[in-house]
């Protein structure tokens, strides 16, 4: 199940309103099996399955659909893409959420090949280990990112007033007084900052700020840790420590390419890219799905 883990911890966050649920989600779904990552900033929620279980749960929801599991999972990543990517193209499907202290259940109900197709998402809480691997080391990853940003313009801002300064001793003048700006000092930004900015920027509220800002460097960070546990795997060392973790995002996180804001774990269909899975997955000729005759009177 390694693939299912790496593949979900490199996915962004997504914001999910169902009815008077808030929730973070991510999900990635291969041919063996997916992995889903809920919160609603309380708890945190997990489940991940293969294709045995796929395989009986839709045999025990969809009594009329008979399939391999592939076009099941193939069909679930074609319902949760849309949803978590918030595009203009709405879902298919029908999404509900039952929240309770133990577990949360995510109800999908769309159709297949022509008849009523209903899944269900069961949630169990997440270990404390694997809420620091999706949430607590990535958000350190990105603090520290984000304090090595701030140094960074810090110093372009500093040699920018020297070059100002530079002109203006050689007699050059603004030719615009609207233009003109004060000298960079950073303790007096800062403290500047702290009381007017500070509450209006760490409102988490219900976390949608966090997704619409913030996932192309989540993604960065994340994709950075898998790096550097693929580098201790290879090199025989069989600890990945955080100070590791922590020390190589602040020195190399900002050479990552840049995703999109908007990425979603997704399914590969044919002749289009792969959004959320090591590879294509070929998607199973609904012809072999079967409608099974129901029992009654006339059977």
């Amino acid at each position: 199940m390694e693939e299912l883990e790496q593949g979900l911890l490199m996915q962004p966050w997504a914001w999910l309103q169902l009815a008077e649920n808030s929730l973070l989600a991510k999900a990635f779904i291969t041919k063996q099996g997916y992995a889903l990552l809920v919160s609603d900033l309380q708890q945190v929620w997990h489940e991940q399955v293969d294709t045995s279980v796929v395989s009986q749960r839709a045999k025990e929801l969809n009594k009329r659909l008979t399939a391999p599991p592939a076009a099941f999972l193939c069909h679930l990543d074609n319902l949760l893409r849309p949803l978590l990517k918030d595009t203009a193209h709405p879902s298919e499907a029908t999404f509900s959420c039952e929240c309770g202290a133990e577990e949360l259940i995510l109800r999908v109900r769309s159709e297949l090949s022509g008849l009523p197709f209903y899944w269900n998402f069961h949630c169990i809480l997440a270990s404390p280990s694997l809420v620091s691997q999706h949430l607590i080391r990535p958000l350190m990853g990105m603090s520290l990112a984000l304090q090595c940003q701030v140094r960074e313009l810090a110093t372009l801002l500093r040699m920018k007033d020297l070059e100002i300064q530079d002109y203006q001793e050689s007699g050059a003048t603004l030719s615009r007084d609207r233009l003109k700006t004060e000298p960079f000092e950073e303790n007096s930004f800062l403290e500047q900052f702290m009381v007017e900015k500070l509450p209006a920027a760490c409102s988490i509220g219900d976390g949608r700020p966090f997704v619409l800002n913030l996932q192309s460097l989540y993604v960065a960070v994340t994709k950075q840790e898998v790096q550097v546990g693929q580098k201790h795997q290879d090199t025989g060392d069989p600890q990945t420590s955080s100070s590791t973790f922590l020390q190589g995002t602040d020195s190399q996180l900002l050479n990552q390419p840049e995703q999109p804001v908007s990425s979603a774990p997704a399914l590969s269909a044919p002749q289009k890219e792969p959004t959320g899975t090591s590879g294509p997955i070929q998607r199973p000729q609904l012809s072999k799905l079967k409608r099974k005759k129901p029992r009654g009177l006339f059977s």
